[in-house]
């Protein structure tokens, strides 16, 4: 029986008579006292993401960088450099990282996962500074330009503190749960963070894993930073770390530290081991580490920190060896610029390493690929790593199309929401609206507008419908947005097209068009396809042929900050992109404006680039589950994964590239690709076919 008083049951009827909430001391009356304390916050639910969409495979890095044709071996490791053959290839994954744990949770990935024994450690450093500036310094000669980042970038940051804590702890909260899940039985999880949220987050963790679950706080102090105002000098980031299962059934590996003795220290006792290494410190010792760690020091700006928020090697090492062994997978879900990946694969852990930044997957990559020549230079094993992403999948998810649905069922959804979707694109790409016109959506300063498919990129047959409609109709000016262009489409087709008298553009529209709010401010910008020049050489000896690629050309047309002259302060200057051209601006004191341009050469806008010498040889195989029985199914997608064979990038230390590659032995004929990363991480990828 109740036992409230007939004032409260008179309040509850009237809240409910009048479809008012229930204040919270009720929610004890009515059903029981609480049997733990319980974390709540504005809009708290027990709802999880379940959605499950395809990886889409983009691209596969086997070998660091091939001087020589390489011969396919039977072992999991070459004997020769240590490229492994077969076996688990590490992921680093583009998107929103709740789509991607519980895809990785509910879809077939996950009977890989647990084929390698489950996933054992997770460590992430998710976003805690409310403050926080997210630009990146990029280096143009000896100038730098500060990179804004993504609209996306902006927004879900901006999602994660748009309502302060509530948000916040929402946001970590479900991708916590989902973590809790994927971990193994015997898993740990280590969560980075400081005094703003460090409160927040334990107490999430304490709900997630439960309370018993805790191991450690780990207070990592650095000396780096300034006074204190107000108040004591922040010098410390909390590691909060917890087990999925009691202590004595997980991994833990005791680790040990330098403990100094002093100057001129020195004992008779046998049984204390001193070291020294010459630094001048003096004798130590070696003891347990730890919950406090003060022998690890930040990075510094010049010793080549990308991220504001990286986080030292040295800080990671120690982690994944307590926390796992050899061979193990570990994973970090905000990664960054790669610390976690770069050392598990040092340590000979299998890994995966997501973010939602592009700018970042990019920073990863070449970061892994440089750890992979160096364990290939130092003789040691090394594994494959592929770059994924949810795709064209994570967009009809965005439109609310059902991947697990069958091909019908999906092509009646889209049809459904075809209209939805184009007015979206239009009102982002500022254009307007053509009824029943056929080919075309929209019209925008006289060009007529088509868009492409959701699902699919946009190929040569579409464009060359939409030439003879233009044809048919005298129509001169057109503009294409797509998310994706067929390889190889351009820029061949742009010149069909200008030779029949048609002004042809395409455009990429951005994964920001699907956020209202940026659509609203007109913050979503569309971007011509980049153009690349490449040069093939081929040269016929002793009955073989030989190939090597030149990057001969480059050419972009983005902006950023563009029209800042007039906000400029004096005395001050500020480096801008105008429609393709990287651009100082300055203001002498006496209020005069000058501009220095500093991509004076093409190369200057080039990154990385890297070729693939046989592509159409690795069909890409996307993995689901068959939505009537459950069971995993495999079905290739119609495109091709770029296996990457050679590359050249640049690097925080060394800033020259090589723009043609090395000589490789080819059978034609075949098709070669080149990819190019620009300086803001945009790729564009050139196909060339070689007939002889």
């Amino acid at each position: 029986m109740l036992k409230i008083s007939h004032q409260q049951r008179q309040e509850i009827l009237h809240c409910l008579h009048n479809n008012q909430e229930l204040p919270d001391k009720y929610r004890f009356l009515l059903f029981g006292e609480a049997k733990q304390v319980e974390l709540l916050w504005n809009g708290k639910t027990n709802a999880v993401c379940d959605v499950v969409l395809p990886f889409q495979t983009i691209e596969q890095v086997d070998e660091p960088r091939s001087e020589q044709a390489i011969q396919s071996q039977s072992d999991l490791f070459d004997t020769t450099t240590g490229r492994q053959l077969k076996g688990w290839s590490n992921k680093l994954i583009w998107g929103d990282n709740k789509l991607i744990l519980s895809s990785l949770l509910h879809g077939p990935l996950r009977a890989e996962i647990e084929a390698q024994g489950g996933l054992k450690l997770i460590y992430i450093d998710p976003p805690f500074d409310v403050g926080a500036d997210f630009t990146l310094d990029i280096a143009i000669g000896n100038e730098t330009l500060a990179k804004e980042p993504g609209v996306l970038e902006q927004l879900a940051y901006r999602d994660t503190w748009g309502k302060g804590a509530d948000s916040f702890i929402a946001m970590i909260y479900e991708r916590l749960i989902l973590m809790r899940d994927l971990l193994a039985e015997d898993g740990s999880i280590y969560v980075h963070c400081d005094w703003r949220v460090n409160s927040y987050i334990r107490l999430a963790l304490d709900e997630v894993f439960g309370r018993e679950q805790f191991r450690n706080e780990i207070i990592w102090c650095y000396k780096s930073g300034g006074a204190g105002s107000g108040g004591y000098a922040k010098k410390h980031d909390t590691i909060l770390y917890y087990s999925k299962a009691e202590s004595g059934q997980i991994c833990f590996n005791v680790s040990k530290e330098k403990s100094y003795m002093g100057i001129g220290y020195s004992t008779g006792n046998k049984n204390v081991i001193l070291y020294d290494d010459g630094d001048g410190l003096g004798p130590y010792t070696l003891v347990n580490v730890k919950d406090w760690w003060s022998d690890i020091r930040m990075i510094a700006t010049s010793k080549g920190r990308l991220y504001p928020t990286q986080k030292p090697e040295a800080l990671l090492e120690r982690i994944i060896k307590a926390s796992s062994n050899k061979g193990d997978l570990v994973a970090d879900f905000f990664c960054g610029s790669g610390t976690t990946a770069a050392v598990a694969e040092k340590l000979g852990r299998k890994w995966i390493a997501t973010d939602l930044g592009k700018f970042a997957i990019h920073t990863t990559r070449k970061r892994m690929i440089g750890v992979q020549r160096q364990l290939k230079q130092d003789s040691r094993d090394y594994r494959a790593f592929e770059v994924l992403n949810l795709g064209k999948y994570e967009r009809q998810h965005y439109i609310g199309v059902n991947p697990n649905l069958s091909a019908t069922e999906q092509g009646v959804q889209l049809r459904q929401k075809e209209r939805d979707y184009v007015k979206l694109i239009l009102q982002a790409y500022r254009a307007e609206e053509v009824a029943n016109d056929g080919f075309f959506q929209g019209q925008k300063a006289g060009h007529m507008v088509a868009i492409g498919p959701i699902n699919l990129p946009v190929a040569r047959p579409f464009v060359e419908t939409l030439i003879a409609e233009c044809l048919s109709r005298r129509i001169t000016r057109a503009d294409i947005l797509a998310f994706e262009f067929e390889m190889g489409l351009f820029p061949d087709i742009q010149e069909e097209a200008r030779q029949q008298g048609i002004d042809l553009k395409l455009k990429y529209i951005p994964p920001d068009v699907f956020d209202k709010r940026a659509v609203k401010k007109q913050q979503v910008d569309f971007y011509d396809v980049a153009h690349v020049d490449v040069k093939i050489h081929l040269e016929n000896k002793n009955k073989s042929t030989w190939v090597c690629v030149e990057l001969a050309g480059y050419s972009a047309h983005y902006s950023q900050d563009a029209g800042i002259e007039g906000q400029l302060k004096t005395g001050r200057s500020k480096v801008i992109v105008e429609d393709g051209q990287v651009i100082k601006i300055s203001k002498d004191k006496n209020g005069q404006t000058s501009r220095t341009l500093l991509t004076e050469i093409w190369q200057d806008w080039i990154d990385y680039w890297a070729v693939d010498f046989d592509f159409e040889s690795k069909q890409e195989i996307i993995r689901t589950n068959d939505p009537k029985t459950g069971e995993p199914q495999e079905k290739p997608t119609g495109d091709y994964i770029f296996e990457n064979e050679w590359q050249s990038f640049r690097t925080r230390k060394n800033r020259k590239l090589e723009f043609v590659s090395v000589k490789k032995e080819i059978m034609p004929p075949l098709k070669i690709a080149v990819k190019v990363v620009d300086i803001f991480g945009n790729d564009t990828m050139r196909v060339m076919e070689i007939d002889k």
